[in-house]
């Protein structure tokens, strides 16, 4: 295969997982929009965690929240848990990797707070014991996945939202976990601040 048909065939794989994630996944993203949006509202502010792609997709997430998505408005209240580099490195180091999100939260979160914990597999330890912490906080949590879900999927309660792409490739799920966010982002400002 050439260069030129291996680029086509990217653009074309991911358009095809875009239109398979639209038919399935429209309903969970409005509830997700619809949890994120009622925290904010009562005050409450959004944690966001993953690893490498999923990190940055969380970062992402907080800094259009926090700055802005499309329109001028106040800041919204979210906070990546993968920026601050001491904080991972010294729970690294003096507990375990596995809890490197968790102890954020913990420390962090509060009931009427909730998490938007993000990986490809569903199956990072580390999210999942967010999950975990998120939930002991008394917060919800809006999980974006792929593949079967993971062990994510079972970790999750009943008022949590799920948002599982259907796709088996990392990089067509990281895709499609852009357009989720920006999804609820836009989603977010219409709710808080009217269309437009």
């Amino acid at each position: 295969m050439s260069l030129t048909d291996s680029i086509r065939g990217h653009f074309a794989d991911s358009i095809a997982t875009k239109q398979a994630a639209m038919a399935v996944l429209v309903e969970a993203i409005a509830g997700a929009t619809g949890l994120l949006t009622g925290t904010l509202r009562s005050g409450g502010k959004i944690l966001s965690c993953g690893n490498g792609g999923s990190a940055g997709d969380a970062q992402h997430f907080s800094a259009e929240l926090l700055n802005r998505f499309e329109r001028e408005r106040p800041g919204l209240a979210a906070v990546a848990l993968s920026t601050d580099t001491s904080t991972l490195t010294s729970i690294a180091n003096d507990y375990a990797y596995e809890q490197v999100f968790s102890k954020q939260v913990t420390a962090l979160g509060r009931p009427g707070d909730t998490l938007l914990a993000i990986s490809t597999s569903g199956n990072s330890p580390n999210v999942i014991a967010a999950i975990h912490a998120a939930h002991a906080c008394g917060m919800q949590v809006v999980a974006l996945t792929g593949r079967n879900g993971g062990k994510m999927a079972a970790a999750l309660a009943a008022s949590d939202v799920e948002i599982r792409v259907p796709a088996e490739r990392t990089a067509r799920i990281q895709e499609v976990h852009l357009v989720v966010i920006h999804c609820l982002c836009d989603g977010i400002d219409q709710a808080l601040f009217g269309p437009g």
